[in-house]
């Protein structure tokens, strides 16, 4: 009786040379730039927004037990959310590998007062679902952003 061992195909693991030929051949690297850009441009509006309240009156949304252990007022707390949102997109935008899992740790923190503020269960679980997009970001990034210093685009 004769053996035959079956090679898995070979992989081709060059990396096509432009971003434009990527984004057009590798799903993954699509799914990648789209995170990358929708988790860098939203924080960054959402986090301006705390300071103009053009989309909502933000501070509705604090959870009475937060407000009371934090400095200064609703508004305050809002201001304040606002810079580490603008800070957290920042960081997606030039190192996706480690700023999406700030953005989602910072979800997981949005995510945890809205559950402990009746009425607001609907939101937590949509922020739930963006904090695993984010997850999934920087699980992507571990392939397409090297780690380190250098930014690559």
């Amino acid at each position: 009786m004769s053996t035959t061992t079956l090679e898995p195909p070979a992989i081709d693991n060059r990396l096509p040379a432009t971003f434009s030929e990527r984004f057009r051949t590798e799903p993954a690297y699509q799914a990648f730039v789209l995170l990358r850009v929708v988790f860098a441009v939203a924080p960054i509006l959402f986090g301006l927004d705390k300071f103009f309240d053009v989309l909502v009156e933000w501070e509705r949304y604090l959870a009475p037990w937060i407000d009371d252990i934090v400095p200064g007022s609703a508004a305050d707390a809002m201001h304040a959310v606002g810079m580490v949102e603008i800070l957290a997109g920042v960081a997606v935008a030039l190192k996706p590998r480690y700023g999406a899992y700030l953005v989602a740790a910072w979800l997981g923190g949005i995510v945890v007062n809205l559950l402990t503020y009746s009425g607001y269960y609907d939101i937590a679980l949509r922020d739930f679902g963006l904090l695993v997009g984010a997850l999934a970001l920087g699980r992507l990034a571990a392939a397409y952003d090297p780690p380190g210093l250098e930014v690559r685009v």
